[in-house]
């Protein structure tokens, strides 16, 4: 599959354009097509491919797995139990010998500095499966979701609300941006996003005709939205933060109420999962018919093997 983005790595949607990401909605839309029509191929037969798992994982971790392996590739899990990921042997050194077995390598950990030593070392394409900092392969599959149900990206609207300082809010704000979405972050203001994302996604924006806002007003932030999108309001490695988040977080919570400040009957409410009834979003929204939460997260594995065919 002739593509400019083959050999390349993505650590974070800052490393592709908007027509790049548009090649990977596109054909992450095609491969989906051809799943529900029963259609198999084996576009990876003879390829190897490294998952490497320093946080645990379900859709992620199935999306890869999934995708790879369906086409006929060989997807190996390797987790911090199984090989010396920073401890023992430098991330330098790992990155060398899996670049020299595998034909790609996906990170799912904590620090945005272990993906991008794997990228440089590695001499294959590494994804970025989650770091601290940011979540691209999940917004890959936001966009993907929001394309579906509206028909397509350019001017639409989305509203994140709750943590606005964690990786898929900062995915969120570069996403979005490039691909003319006027996306607001509605967060206490002690979980504003950093200011350089803010600034990033702005920059981008003004480009594309997408508006960047970031707001702790809840009536601001989400009027006209078509899709609310909350997160868990504890990442993973900041369980001794709970009750802080909890307290900053509760007026945040989304609810049936919280929806209909959209003002529109059309909204839809989306989550990256695994989610907390009760926390940031209440049983009614999630599991109710304007949640696409589910269909968001099988969208993982299209927009996930939309990549990994583009790219390998």
């Amino acid at each position: 599959m002739a593509s400019k983005l083959k050999g390349r790595s993505l650590l974070t949607l800052k490393d592709f354009s908007a027509a790049e990401i548009r090649e990977v909605l596109d054909l992450s839309h095609r491969v989906k097509r051809e799943r529900r029509s029963g259609k198999v191929k084996q576009r990876f037969r003879g390829k190897a491919l490294a998952l490497l798992f320093e946080k645990r994982s379900t859709r992620t971790r199935c999306a890869f797995e999934t995708s790879f392996g369906e086409e006929g590739g060989i997807p190996v899990f390797l987790s911090t139990t199984d090989i010396h990921l920073g401890s023992k042997e430098p991330i330098e050194d790992t990155a060398r010998i899996l670049g020299s077995m595998f034909d790609a390598i996906q990170f799912r950990g904590y620090k945005q500095k272990t993906v991008e030593t794997l990228a440089e070392y590695s001499g294959v394409p590494v994804y970025n499966g989650l770091t601290d900092d940011w979540h691209p392969t999940q917004v890959l599959a936001d966009l993907m979701t929001l394309e579906e149900v509206f028909g397509g990206l350019s001017g639409r609207r989305l509203a994140y609300m709750g943590d606005g300082r964690n990786n898929v809010a900062n995915t969120l704000l570069v996403g979005c941006a490039k691909m003319g979405v006027h996306v607001s972050i509605v967060a206490p203001p002690e979980l504003f996003p950093a200011a350089e994302h803010v600034e990033y996604a702005k920059k981008v924006g003004a480009e594309t005709g997408a508006h960047v806002l970031v707001t702790s007003d809840i009536g601001e932030g989400l009027a006209g939205a078509d899709a609310v999108y909350t997160d868990v309001w504890i990442s993973m490695g900041e369980e001794d933060k709970s009750a802080e988040r909890i307290r900053l977080l509760t007026p945040y919570r989304v609810t049936a109420e919280t929806m209909k400040k959209t003002g529109r009957e059309d909204s839809i409410f989306l989550h990256d999962l695994p989610a907390v009834r009760g926390n940031e979003v209440t049983a009614e929204v999630l599991d109710g018919p304007k949640s696409l939460a589910w269909e968001q997260g099988e969208n993982r594995k299209h927009t996930i093997k939309a990549l990994l065919l583009l790219t390998i």
